[in-house]
């Protein structure tokens, strides 16, 4: 596995080694003593997965205070542009993002440490989603932000009257208004 710290201290991009034969691929996608030699100690918990059509936009989510996630992501199949937003106050990175294409073809994940909204766009057919997750989803906690705000800038190479959003991120606020960590 290769792992590469994103722009944002703490984000971090980890392409495992895939083997391929005539038969398909191998590849480990965890492997925890390399996951903690590189980005440190981390308690897994659960195991989520979605699977969402063209232009879906899942996001920009967060859990706020001591149900905060820490998340390790990739795609099974298809592809999104997959995207992480500082929102830790003090943080000398805050509203700055990353923005990573997870596929099926490239085998990446994306490692999301606490205190970042997370969200993603697929930019296929369909795609299903997974993540590992150190903390129990409560819904009283989620809090989200602004897929469109401008002073975060994310550019989605999909125009937004294409997009296919959940009520709650039509209306999410901008980071001025948001949770901050």
């Amino acid at each position: 596995m290769h792992f590469i710290e994103q722009d944002i201290p703490g984000v971090w991009v980890i392409e495992p080694k895939a083997y391929a034969d005539q038969r398909g691929y191998f590849m480990e996608s965890y492997k925890e003593t390399l996951f903690e030699a590189h980005i440190g100690k981390v308690h897994f918990i659960q195991d989520n997965e979605s699977k969402s059509t063209f232009g879906v936009l899942r996001g920009m989510h967060a859990q706020a205070g001591d149900a905060s996630q820490a998340k390790l992501v990739r795609v099974i199949i298809g592809s999104v542009l997959d995207v992480v937003v500082d929102a830790r106050k003090g943080s000398p990175t805050f509203g700055r993002h990353v923005v990573v294409e997870l596929s099926e073809d490239n085998k990446r994940q994306l490692f999301v440490p606490r205190g970042f909204y997370h969200g993603f766009l697929v930019t296929s057919p369909e795609a299903v989603f997974q993540y590992k997750v150190d903390n129990t989803y409560q819904p009283a906690t989620e809090v989200s932000l602004n897929y469109a705000d401008p002073i975060v800038g994310i550019q989605w190479p999909i125009n937004s009257e294409r997009l296919i959003l959940s009520p709650k991120d039509v209306v999410a606020p901008f980071l001025k208004d948001a949770y901050s960590f």
